[in-house]
């Protein structure tokens, strides 16, 4: 498909004019902002077909267009062809993902009370956490399993952020909570049972806010991007991906991490990947290797579940670190992406292909 990529100085009535210019010549546009780039795909022209060539020609000429290229590897307007370099995804005033930074992301899998998650959110800020997770709303394999205390949870994330500092990453499970979720969260996630939910990943993008996307445990690479392609071509270019393990033949753990998605994934988009250690293995004994492996394999972050030393956790407590072993996770994988130094990136080495 063919992507634009538009100056950076365009402004919005500009953009909106070439829109209704494009669709008087009968070509639909999505747009939206993927880091310092505004980009633009064309979903209905090939750009070797005779008519596709003719309209390429048309922007090339356009004033206000920078870069025409044709995206073949990935959805168009998440492929790294359409930017040419990594995006970063600012998610609070204090931080952003993607850029070269290692993002920790850390808490509970479920917000239970206010004593629990003060508590855990502390001592993850303590221990190098950037941002906060806890699930309010909880989507449970069983009917009668903890699914969570809802809008009371998200209060207690708004205190808890407000408290620490850090920004709050929390799930959204239905359409109908998607705004008050999105007056507390920082960032939107979308879990694995909902990473083909087509219209709860439109609803969540016309909120504005960053989301991460979780790769559904039955996805392939290229149906998890073109999950992430729905968000984009909604609008909204703030979109963080999220490794969290595929089912397998195997039941030693809960799901397989898929490492290999890491490199793969970032040489053909431009979304920061992390990776969720925690709800792959189901083990807390295998969080701290698996996350090691995930960073030196170029994640751009890690989500842990973290929970108090003792505490019974409603929700998938076996796989839930202490704030300790949190701490100690961060500093040696901080350290060891330290001696790693700088290497050729899969993206670096997409991008000399192109």
């Amino acid at each position: 498909m063919i992507v634009a990529r538009l100056h950076p100085d365009v402004p919005v009535d500009e953009r909106s004019r070439l829109t209704s210019a494009w669709l008087r010549r009968g070509q639909r546009s999505f747009q939206c902002r993927a880091g310092r780039h505004t980009l633009v795909t064309f979903p209905d022209l090939a750009a070797g077909s005779p008519s596709g060539q003719e309209f390429v020609a048309q922007l090339r000429a356009t004033a206000t267009v920078d870069t025409v290229v044709d995206s073949a590897a990935a959805p168009p307007l998440g492929s790294l062809a359409a930017t040419g370099e990594p995006s970063a995804v600012r998610v609070s005033d204090r931080w952003t993902v993607g850029g070269g930074r290692f993002t920790w992301i850390a808490g509970p899998c479920a917000v239970e009370s206010e004593a629990q998650l003060m508590s855990v959110a502390r001592d993850v800020r303590d221990g190098g956490a950037h941002l906060l997770r806890g699930g309010a709303f909880k989507p449970r394999t069983s009917p009668y399993a903890f699914q969570g205390i809802g809008k009371d949870g998200l209060d207690l994330l708004r205190d808890a952020s407000a408290a620490t500092g850090l920004g709050v990453v929390t799930e959204v499970v239905d359409a109908a909570h998607v705004e008050a979720v999105a007056e507390v969260a920082h960032v939107l996630q979308i879990g694995a049972r909902n990473a083909q939910n087509f219209p709860l990943l439109h609803e969540v993008a016309l909120t504005g806010r960053p989301v991460l996307l979780k790769r559904g445990f039955g996805c392939t690479v290229p149906e998890w991007l073109h999950s992430a392609e729905y968000l984009l071509a909604a609008g909204n270019g703030d979109v963080l991906l999220c490794e969290r393990g595929v089912r397998t033949l195997g039941n030693s753990t809960r799901f397989t991490l898929d490492i290999s998605a890491v490199p793969l994934v970032k040489g053909l988009s431009h979304l920061p990947v992390s990776v969720a250690p925690s709800h792959a293995c189901g083990r807390r004994d295998l969080v701290a290797p698996r996350a090691a492996a995930a960073a030196a394999a170029g994640a751009d972050g890690v989500m842990v579940d973290v929970d108090q030393e003792g505490h019974v956790a409603l929700c998938d407590g076996e796989q839930a670190i202490t704030p300790a072993e949190f701490g100690v996770l961060a500093r040696r994988t901080n350290r060891m992406l330290q001696s790693l130094g700088p290497v050729e990136s899969a993206t670096a080495a997409a991008m000399a292909g192109h």
